[in-house]
């Protein structure tokens, strides 16, 4: 949890308020609005089977992926936000600010989670940030991990406390993580689950890690950051601080894929990603309704080297202030044309293959269909001349 002396904000809200407006320049919606647009969450397939929980936030994570499965009933996919309540061990009080991509199944969907919390502790003024991360595979590779665990436990159940050996036969993945969190000596001994990943698994793990280098967000590979298999495939990760008095580590957002979780509450296959940053609460935390300017562009790729430079090119325009449209989540240029058609932006931009190795951007007008290849470093510049960010949809 972050706390507030290690940031520039005096009170909760101060911490919120700039943190949900960076959300939603990259389209974040309030989880409320969404939720309220919804389909019948009665209609929402209920779960079947039980499920095992071996981390404290899994628990409360069941009923809202049930809303966010609601969510999507009428659209593919969805970007939230939501504000929550947290408390640590010692007691203290905490408020987190939860991000949720629903209906996503590429590693883009992390990376925009991981660069998000990024981007809010820097705007806090935390200065040193560390992000860690784990795989842990499909529910094939995450079983066989958790079986070597058992046998690994077993070996070792001796030294383990008799209030946790009885657990260890029945959930090794559970009992491990309660060693982790006790720094039980044989944790760095055990099996570690990035080594039970398939090919492809591995192959998706790297194209996650390339984007993070791309973005220059210096990481770790953390075995030790596990989850519950009945909730989270793929991708675990956590952000943390250091404490500038003792030198500790102080995690303050922790995230990963939950789509076993979101595909057990609603029924069918399903995708979603989510982060929960946490601060301290103090002061205020009430927060007015901000309405934010309407972009007058629209931002299409074509091509994976085009998506892995999109992120530069939206943070250059967000710290201009110029709002924009993005197709990030969508991979086909006709789903990104279908939803640029629905914004009615005067102008778009345009990356291929070719304008993101040569550092260029296509701006197209749509009302003429005209077009300029404009340097990437010169396009700030380049569109407050047309004043894009004074623009104002025509009211019908």
């Amino acid at each position: 949890m972050l706390r507030l002396k290690d940031t520039r904000h005096a009170h909760t809200r101060a911490f919120l308020k700039p943190a949900i407006k960076l959300a939603e320049y990259y389209g974040f919606k309030p989880f409320e609005d969404a939720w309220k647009d919804a389909p019948s969450f009665r209609r929402v397939v209920q779960a079947r089977e039980p499920l095992a929980f071996v981390r404290r936030d899994e628990r409360s994570l069941v009923a809202v992926a049930r809303k966010c499965a609601a969510c999507v009933k009428k659209q593919p996919t969805a970007l939230l936000w939501r504000i929550g309540s947290t408390k640590e061990r010692s007691g203290t009080p905490g408020t987190s600010l939860d991000l949720h991509v629903v209906g996503v199944p590429s590693p883009v969907a992390e990376v925009l989670l991981i660069l998000l919390t990024d981007r809010i502790a820097q705007h806090a003024g935390v200065e040193k940030r560390a992000i860690a991360l784990n795989s842990i595979g499909s529910a094939d590779s995450s079983g066989r991990y958790m079986r070597d665990i058992g046998g690994f436990l077993r070996k070792h159940l001796e030294s383990i406390s008799p209030t946790l050996r009885g657990r260890a036969a029945t959930d090794p993945f559970g009992t491990l993580v309660q060693l982790i969190d006790r720094g039980h000596p044989i944790v760095s001994r055990a099996p570690q689950s990035m080594e039970y990943l398939t090919e492809e698994e591995r192959k998706r793990f790297w194209e996650l890690l390339e984007y993070l280098e791309v973005l220059r967000l210096p990481y770790e590979l953390h075995a030790q950051i596990l989850g519950s298999r009945d909730c989270w495939s793929h991708t675990l990760f956590e952000v943390a601080t250091t404490d500038t008095e003792t030198g500790a580590r102080l995690p303050f957002a922790y995230g990963g894929r939950y789509d076993p979780l979101i595909s057990w509450v609603s029924g069918v296959p399903s995708s979603a990603v989510r982060v929960s940053i946490e601060c301290e609460t103090r002061g205020r935390t009430r927060l007015d309704r901000v309405v934010s300017d309407v972009p007058a562009i629209y931002f299409l790729h074509l091509g994976r080297e085009a998506r892995r430079k999109v992120f530069d090119v939206l943070e250059l325009l967000r710290e201009a202030d110029i709002p924009v449209h993005q197709s990030l989540l969508y991979e086909r240029l006709g789903e990104q044309m279908e939803a640029a058609r629905t914004f009615g932006v005067p102008y778009m931009l345009i990356m291929g293959h070719k304008e993101a190795t040569e550092g260029n951007i296509m701006v197209r007008e749509v009302a003429t269909n005209a077009q300029d290849t404009v340097p990437v470093n010169e396009l700030v510049g380049y569109l407050k001349r047309r004043r894009v960010q004074n623009w104002k949809p025509i009211a019908v």
